[in-house]
């Protein structure tokens, strides 16, 4: 947040434009919000979407404008909802590790498109887990495929791979590829935990190392890691139903670079100041991570990859590096959002304004509320909600049949 000084600065300059004050948010489309407007109308929309907990910042020439919780961290005992309680990240964790592994590519330890089998003298198909929390690493229904050897750095980070999100959407729960790498878009946490197992294996260091030393400590992210930490027990929220039952915290999970990322609001802001500031990375880094590497025209985010549509070419939706994208007459948007456990978030920005906003909720509601919230706060008219499943609270009814 800039400084009076640095306000007055300006003005003593002669700028004819100095920024809106504090209390003003600046939208996509020029229009402006009063933060006390704002505020009014999330305490609403929450109401209305009987969404439990939210916390929400914006960003405004690339600094934080507006950061506020609201709702509670447990409906059982209405403790309040604050900007350092600690979320379960869920898929943010894919945007964090993106920025680690393009981190370690421009160190010489990662190449994009080098396959990842290179790296490792032992076939991967003899990876096993090594304790039954870490079950990512056991890679050996891979034994009699072909197709995993084909596999880079850059199509794991685009969702290109060929596995499916997770073993255990298929039939019988065990991994494979299912398509020719890299010739179609198929949502994948499992290619994440592919270019992780074998970056541990490569360097002999476990991801919990690579981002303390690369992202947490670098971001000031201090209360942010992917796995629990008892000094978590302090503060920390629960996910909840859509009736707002209380759901139960995992806290034994082995760190997964695209879905264990225990975090706060505050440490996601952090980093995504980072990023629309461009910190950390060199600049072709960046623009490496937000360019398309793959137009999406599939029906939904999830799913058969065959369900295809075209209602998403006004956006040039496309997904980057780690991040979804989508075209405006604001340049593009880089967004990337998380679910799982009653716990749902979403963050988008804007690098060529410095527009960006981040949403993250313990709630199964949560999602309901995203586009009326994307409209209000910074007009953020583009996101797909449908292709996302992000359907209105008040949908159903404003779209129900005239008697």
């Amino acid at each position: 947040m800039r400084s009076t000084a640095f306000l007055l600065a300006i003005l003593i300059a002669g700028c004819a434009s100095p920024p809106p004050p504090n209390n003003v948010i600046k939208r996509l489309d020029g229009s402006q919000i009063e933060a006390q407007e704002l505020t009014a109308r999330i305490e609403e929309l929450t109401k209305k979407a009987s969404v439990h907990g939210l916390a929400i910042a914006i960003f405004n020439d690339r600094e934080i404008v507006y950061s506020k919780a609201f709702g509670v961290k447990n409906m059982e005992t209405q403790e309040p909802l604050r900007m350092d309680t600690v979320f379960y990240g869920a898929s943010l964790s894919k945007a964090v590790s993106a920025v680690l592994f393009m981190k370690l590519v421009e160190d010489g330890i990662l190449d994009l498109d080098a396959p990842l089998v290179s790296y490792v003298e032992q076939p991967v198909s003899t990876f096993t887990a090594s304790r039954e929390k870490a079950w990512h690493e056991d890679l050996t229904d891979l034994k009699d495929d072909n197709l995993h050897k084909k596999i880079t750095a850059r199509m794991c980070l685009s969702h290109t791979t060929g596995f499916a999100n997770w073993r255990w959407v298929e039939p019988d729960q065990k991994l494979r590829v299912n398509f020719e790498p890299g010739s179609q878009y198929s949502y994948s946490g499992e290619g994440f935990t592919f270019l992780q197992v074998i970056l541990e294996k490569l360097t002999k260091r476990p991801l919990e190392d690579w981002m303390k030393e690369k992202i947490f400590e670098p971001y000031g992210m201090t209360t942010s890691s992917y796995t629990w930490q008892p000094r978590f027990e302090e503060n920390y929220c629960h996910g909840h139903s859509e009736t707002g039952e209380v759901l139960e915290k995992d806290k034994d999970n082995a760190a997964r670079a695209p879905s264990t990322l225990e975090t706060t609001p505050e440490d996601v802001a952090r980093f995504l100041h980072a990023v629309l500031n461009r910190k950390g990375l060199k600049e072709a880094s960046w623009n490496e991570m937000f360019s398309p590497q793959i137009r999406l025209r599939s029906k939904k985010q999830f799913g058969p990859a065959s369900e295809t549509t075209t209602d998403n070419d006004d956006i040039e939706l496309s997904y980057g590096l780690g991040w979804g994208l989508l075209k405006t007459p604001y340049g593009w948007g880089a967004f990337k959002e998380g679910h799982g456990d009653g716990f749902e978030h979403y963050s988008i920005i804007f690098p060529e304004t410095g527009i960006g906003v981040m949403i993250m909720t313990n709630s199964a509601n949560g999602e309901s509320a995203y586009k009326e919230l994307l409209e209000i706060s910074i007009a953020d008219f583009y996101t797909p909600w449908e292709w996302q499943g992000y359907v209105p609270y008040d949908y159903q009814a404003s779209h129900a049949p005239v008697p």
